[in-house]
């Protein structure tokens, strides 16, 4: 049997101070998600003046990272460059940039996804709050 890491509470509240810490810095108002290996939720942070819709989004976006065991932005760009029948893939909706896989020791934890400014500055959210887990 093998044996797997997987995140603990401490590692979310982790994640989570780093990319709120990330986003109040640039000004951003963000809603932040993380999710376990199977998409499921395990935090939801809207920070102040977040668009109401992003807490939907942000999810959808980790979900959708952790699932595929890749950046979420990798579907988008599927779609942007014609495959526009991967829009039916199942269980996927967050098929955005945002979404970025919690990876450790080649091993997928879950993901951190992030809505509410440029894809881009979502990305760097995330990945600021993944980076605490190794700080």
């Amino acid at each position: 049997m093998k044996s797997k890491h997987v995140l603990t509470l401490d590692d979310v509240k982790k994640i989570a101070a780093a990319a709120e810490a990330e986003a109040l810095a640039n000004r951003w108002a963000v809603t932040i998600s993380i999710v376990d290996d199977g998409g499921h939720l395990l935090w939801l942070q809207r920070l102040d003046g977040a668009a109401p819709i992003s807490a939907h989004i942000a999810p959808a976006k980790a979900k959708t990272a952790a699932l595929g065991q890749r950046e979420s932005k990798i579907y988008e760009d599927m779609i942007n460059n014609g495959r526009f029948s991967f829009i039916t893939a199942p269980n996927l909706e967050g098929l955005l940039e945002g979404g970025v896989p919690i990876v450790v020791d080649g091993q997928y934890l879950g993901a951190v996804g992030v809505s509410g400014v440029k894809s881009a500055e979502d990305v760097q959210i995330a990945k600021a709050g993944i980076a605490a887990l190794s700080a």
